[in-house]
């Protein structure tokens, strides 16, 4: 195991990730709902912010999956890196998202209400609804493991990863049913 990278101090960990977590929800709420830019004309198909979106989601996808396989096959320390570049790209994601929606706008699915509608509306739904939730998950669970408890990383992990998971996979597929419908903005 991997001895401590922080000291443990739970009541600044608690304020800390709770802060971070609520300004984050915020700023994505109301910054992606704020119409200040829509219409104006970047020189660019401010879109392409959702497709480097769409790949940072299927990267770090794949970093989870690499990194369980690390600590399966106990290799913490490469865990611990593939881990604290999700995070990173995570972040990233969240400047990328919050700026394409800035740009953009909402853009609206425009298909025929199909199969593949009601598909897309599953994915769509569950994947904001643990999109909102997952960040202090996420937090708890790194500090756990920045604090070398890891009883108590384990345990939050058995729920935070494969909720992870499945929103950076959603993610991507979110992308894949409604980018037909993006407008360019030249």
């Amino acid at each position: 195991m991997l001895s401590p990278t922080i000291k443990q101090n739970d009541k600044q960990a608690n304020l800390l990730i709770w802060t971070v977590s609520l300004v984050v929800f915020g700023a994505v709420v109301f910054l992606t709902n704020v119409k200040l830019f829509e219409g104006v004309n970047f020189g660019f198909n401010v879109h392409i912010l959702a497709l480097i979106n769409a790949v940072i989601n299927g990267t770090v996808s794949i970093l989870l999956v690499w990194a369980l396989i690390a600590v399966k096959n106990k290799n913490y320390k490469l865990h611990k890196n593939l881990m604290f570049v999700s995070i990173l790209l995570s972040v990233l994601f969240l400047v990328s998202y919050i700026g394409h929606h800035l740009l953009a706008g909402e853009t609206k699915y425009g298909g025929v209400h199909d199969a593949k509608f009601f598909v897309y509306l599953f994915i769509l739904f569950s994947h904001i609804a643990l999109a909102t939730i997952i960040l202090p998950f996420i937090l708890y669970t790194a500090y756990r493991a920045l604090t070398s408890e890891f009883p108590k990383h384990k345990k939050l992990a058995k729920y935070t990863w494969p909720l992870w998971l499945y929103v950076s996979i959603t993610g991507v597929l979110v992308y894949w049913f409604i980018s037909p419908y993006y407008v360019p903005h030249l």
